[in-house]
């Protein structure tokens, strides 16, 4: 019997790449059951579906896709390229919109504490816009006020998840 050599293991792992998705898929939905199964839930539960079951659930589909994954692309499935997307892959990546949402997000991480989700929402909601290239200066910050607001009413009134409301909380 033969052992293949570290190029044919090399080359083999190279055309199925996509068993890397497959190893990131389980390990995520192995943390994810782990995180879920030893959650402590006395205080929180309020009925038959406490607060496990959307993470068993996640956890659970992200263990039956990298399972059907692998087997997909051990038959030799091959996922295609993207021929519709036109992105010239000659150009370098657009490094400062990367930049400026990753500072309003943590921004956003920061300031939500001290100013509450509505006044931090409204400021994450309109960085990202400026940041993704929106250029209407007069219609963005109330459109992400009045979003950032909604959000605010449907998680705190509606779903019952509080959210923090900052100086804002006796107004609101």
């Amino acid at each position: 019997m033969t052992t293949p050599s570290p190029t044919t293991a090399r080359s083999w792992l190279r055309e199925r790449s996509e068993l890397g998705v497959c190893v990131l898929l389980l390990a995520l939905g192995v943390l994810v059951l782990t995180d879920a199964l030893t959650m402590d839930v006395d205080i929180t539960q309020r009925g038959p579906v406490g607060p496990r079951t959307v993470p068993v659930v996640v956890g659970a589909g992200l263990l039956v896709v990298a399972v059907l994954l692998a087997v997909d692309v051990l038959r030799g499935g091959r996922g295609e390229s993207e021929s519709g997307e036109d992105v010239d892959l000659a150009e370098p990546a657009d490094r400062r919109t990367v930049a400026l949402l990753t500072g309003v997000f943590l921004a956003f991480a920061v300031l939500i504490g001290p100013l509450g989700f509505p006044i931090s929402g409204a400021l994450l909601f309109w960085g990202s816009a400026y940041a993704l290239g929106s250029r209407h200066y007069d219609r963005d910050p109330l459109i992400a006020a009045g979003l950032s607001l909604v959000t605010y009413f449907v998680f705190d009134n509606l779903l019952g998840v509080p959210l923090p409301g900052g100086p804002l909380m006796g107004v609101l």
